[in-house]
């Protein structure tokens, strides 16, 4: 933790022992002087600590020691909680909720200008909306850099390989999905966004069909979990596949439930992998029951989030409750 307050104690004790001396005091008069520097010091260095844990993080009774969360399922809440163990932060819970409510709440207290911490990640509509910062994580409770991975069940490359060939090649970029989430955000429908995204972005989309050949009807179900990301990636790939002649059906779910639908057959794909951390456990769970049909997006993130008008930039810069 930084120790941000003043050491003004020893200051004081020195300034006093060199009056005493100038005064022309005698050894008793010395020894009382050492005596109340020492105790003048001890007192006011306990009050510079208690001014410093104030400036260290002290707004965590504010917001009564709580990291606004999202639904229970997912990595970055376990990531969170790990974090909560790995500094020490006794006191401190992980409030879950939903995607919506925690960015809510976010919303709100930025109005008012108000301490928050949120778990975070990135692509995500609030980092274009809001001026925030991910707190350092010097013990990487978060992991570094993550991709985003698809996933389909066994057996659909043989099934419909051109569905297959398509979800391999999907590559975009977080700007790209900013593009969708931003719209949705903003009020416009998923469909139509994602939609409207393909018609602007007709040359990557070609990147993704290329040498694909369109069919006759057949069945894709895509697993998704409700984060905004998840809705804007599973919302363009359905209007890809429908493009190709696919009957495309979206089915939004918790994160363990979409792996374990992908695993046990119910659905074809998920565009919502994130590794090496966020997923984990899931990937441990079922990754021999699926199939790991590439990366699709590159240096995205988790962490703890705050706005930036907060005085502070670390984990390590917050104080367990007392």
């Amino acid at each position: 933790m930084k120790k941000t307050w003043k050491r003004v104690g020893v200051a004081a004790g020195l300034s006093m022992s060199l009056i005493l001396a100038a005064c022309g005091g005698g050894a008793d008069e010395e020894e009382q002087g050492a005596e109340g520097t020492d105790t003048d010091t001890e007192q006011q260095s306990e009050g510079s600590a208690e001014e410093g844990g104030e400036a260290a993080g002290g707004f965590g009774e504010e917001i009564d020691y709580t990291i606004t969360g999202i639904d229970p399922g997912a990595g970055v809440m376990a990531a969170a909680n790990q974090a909560v163990e790995d500094y020490g932060l006794d006191g401190w819970e992980v409030q879950t909720s939903s995607g919506a409510a925690m960015t809510g709440a976010l919303g709100d207290a930025i109005e008012n200008e108000e301490p928050i911490i949120v778990t975070g990640w990135n692509p995500h509509w609030k980092f274009a909306v809001y001026d925030l910062k991910y707190l350092d994580d010097p013990k990487e409770s978060f992991g570094g850099e993550e991709e985003i991975h698809t996933f389909t069940r066994q057996g659909l490359e043989e099934d419909a390989p051109e569905a297959f060939q398509v979800l391999s090649n999907f590559k975009w970029t977080d700007a790209d999905m900013g593009k969708v989430m931003s719209a949705v955000h903003e009020g416009t429908d998923p469909e139509e966004a994602a939609r409207e995204w393909v018609d602007n972005n007709e040359d990557l989309v070609a990147e993704w069909t290329d040498g694909v050949e369109k069919v006759d009807g057949g069945d894709i179900t895509l697993a998704m979990v409700a984060w905004d990301s998840t809705i804007a990636s599973t919302n363009v790939m359905k209007t890809v596949l429908s493009d190709l002649g696919y009957n495309v059906e979206v089915s939004s779910m918790e994160a363990p439930i979409m792996y374990g639908a992908v695993a046990e057959g119910k659905a074809d794909a998920l565009l919502a992998g994130w590794l090496p951390v966020t997923h984990a456990k899931y990937v441990e769970d079922y990754g021999d029951q699926i199939v790991d049909a590439g990366v699709s997006m590159t240096g995205v993130k988790i962490g703890l989030v705050v706005p930036e008008y907060m005085d502070i930039d670390s984990i390590e810069d917050l104080a367990p409750k007392e």
